[in-house]
């Protein structure tokens, strides 16, 4: 989200370098800002994990990895022979802490090359149980430097409840200052989610609109086709409401409920989101019981194929009590929104893969037509789709063409595909160039964090202490279990979906 980029000479250091997450995102992103313009003249990127790799066969797998998930496809041969020039390998085992003094001697010469205003990024594509032990290391070299040169990339699940989360900030603010720590969130670098402040604060007629006198509801739905996959080890220690709820789409209801900031400095724009979360309504019993729904899957048929249920997927407990699908009703108590409903749903093997916002608005007063021109009458919806498509619609009613008055529902659509012919950056380019240049604008500060925790642990607790009698209780692509559509029908809603083509 920059007007003009100005990137200090920059050493990239990714523990975990050979992963999952390096190949297939990282790496691509990293090629893609510099076939972009957009990486310092002096950069150096450094791989790290604990296997013992010569800088040849790392910048293979690289390439290989760039090759593969690369948005702009096979790289340029040339391009890449002078990008790869930039990258190093180096081995770091954080069980042998002493292999930190190899990095450490790499980095302090690329410093040397530099300049020693050369910026340092380190990046934890680990798993979460690394990241203190990461932390600790890089303080005990001395290696944390100064918070202007010097920053630490965070992925999530940060924390898995509210404790942990707590114990992870007050170890890295012990090392770090807040200015130097970007919890990354790679829904938060996706184009849609980054236009809903253009669309909300840059546009007049919004405004006044954007509240509970005009807002009916909102719902946020992000959905997938796929099960766990190899995943089932950690995600059946998740779940949907850490996986999903406390992250992504709590980051989503934020955009959506902020107040408008002063101005468009990181601090200003997350002090707002943070109001959000203070604001929302907690749950206690009766809500828990009335206002979330929780669901796993069963086996069934996708695309044609048989499909296992969750309980027999791989690395899952055969009587797991793990959600694979949540829904929730959240209220914000403040002036803006005081009881106007926010419904959420997310889950595994759902009929659709999709993240839509749908904000509907009210009714209008009086029907001046009779009930015969217009039987196809919806009320005016907003709708903000992330994924697969990408584009923001404002449904409206309009006059059929003919000679009889007939109402019908049209759409005025911004669509990405259709407005611009350039390829949008993936999440992750964004994000890297943001921590490259220090904008936090677009990451969880540990309050932000902590607040989502506090606000979702009465129903992690409820669920994890009451074993679901119900589990399994919706096949796979389906919508979900029946309790999530009685949600929302109790209000005399119902889930919008976008009418996408399957095939």
């Amino acid at each position: 989200m920059k007007t003009s980029i100005n990137v200090k000479p920059t050493i990239v250091v990714i523990f975990g370098g050979t992963g999952d997450l390096n190949m297939r995102k990282l790496a691509p992103a990293l090629y893609n800002l510099y076939s972009d313009h957009f990486m310092p003249q002096e950069f150096a990127i450094i791989g790290t994990s604990r296997k013992k790799l010569e800088d040849v066969k790392f910048r293979e797998m690289l390439k290989e990895g760039v090759n593969s998930f690369s948005r702009n496809g096979q790289v340029e041969d040339a391009k890449w022979d002078v990008f790869a020039e930039h990258v190093r390998y180096t081995p770091v085992d954080v069980s042998a802490p002493e292999t930190f003094a190899g990095l450490k001697e790499l980095i302090e010469q690329y410093k040397t090359d530099f300049g020693e205003q050369t910026q340092v990024l380190y990046y934890l594509a680990v798993a979460p149980d690394l990241f203190p032990l990461i932390a600790e290391c890089i303080s005990r070299y001395d290696l944390a430097g100064n918070e202007e040169t010097c920053r630490i990339v965070i992925e999530k699940p940060f924390g898995r409840d509210l404790e942990s989360a707590r114990a992870l900030n007050k170890l890295l603010t012990g090392i770090f200052t807040e200015k130097q720590i970007y919890r990354i969130d790679h829904y938060l670098g996706k184009e849609t989610v980054q236009n809903i402040m253009a669309f909300r604060f840059a546009n007049s007629l919004l405004e006044p609109l954007w509240n509970r006198t005009y807002i009916d509801h909102v719902q946020i739905s992000v959905t997938e086709q796929l099960g766990v996959g190899d995943r089932g080890g950690y995600y059946d220690g998740a779940g949907a409401l850490r996986d999903m709820i406390q992250n992504h789409i709590l980051q989503l209801l934020c955009l959506i409920g902020m107040e408008t900031p002063v101005n468009f400095d990181a601090d200003e724009i997350r002090n707002k989101k943070v109001d959000v979360l203070k604001a929302m309504r907690p749950f206690n019993a009766e809500a828990i019981r009335f206002a979330t729904v929780r669901g796993q899957y069963t086996k069934g048929w996708v695309e044609g194929k048989e499909v296992p249920g969750y309980r027999h997927e791989k690395d899952v407990d055969p009587e797991s009590n793990t959600e694979t699908f949540a829904a929730l009703k959240f209220f914000v108590d403040n002036w803006r929104w005081q009881g106007i409903p926010f419904y959420v749903r997310t889950g595994k093997r759902l009929f659709q893969t999709s993240s839509v916002i749908s904000i509907q608005f009210k009714d209008v007063p009086h029907h001046i037509f009779p009930s015969g021109v217009s039987e196809h009458w919806q009320q005016n919806r907003l709708i903000i789709s992330i994924q697969p498509e990408m584009s923001i619609r404002l449904q409206v009613q309009a006059k059929r063409p003919g000679l009889d008055m007939v109402l019908n529902p049209v759409d005025m659509v911004f669509d990405y595909k259709g407005t611009y012919n350039t390829s949008t950056p993936e999440a992750y380019e964004t994000l890297l160039l943001d921590v490259m240049t220090g904008d936090q604008t677009q990451f969880m500060r540990a309050d932000q964090v902590e607040s989502a925790w506090e606000l979702l642990m009465p129903v992690i607790n409820a669920w994890e202490n009451k074993k679901s009698l119900s589990f399994p209780n919706y096949t796979a692509d389906s919508w979900g279990p029946e309790d999530a559509e009685a949600l929302i029908a109790r209000d005399g809603f119902h889930w919008f979906t976008l009418p996408l083509n399957k095939d």
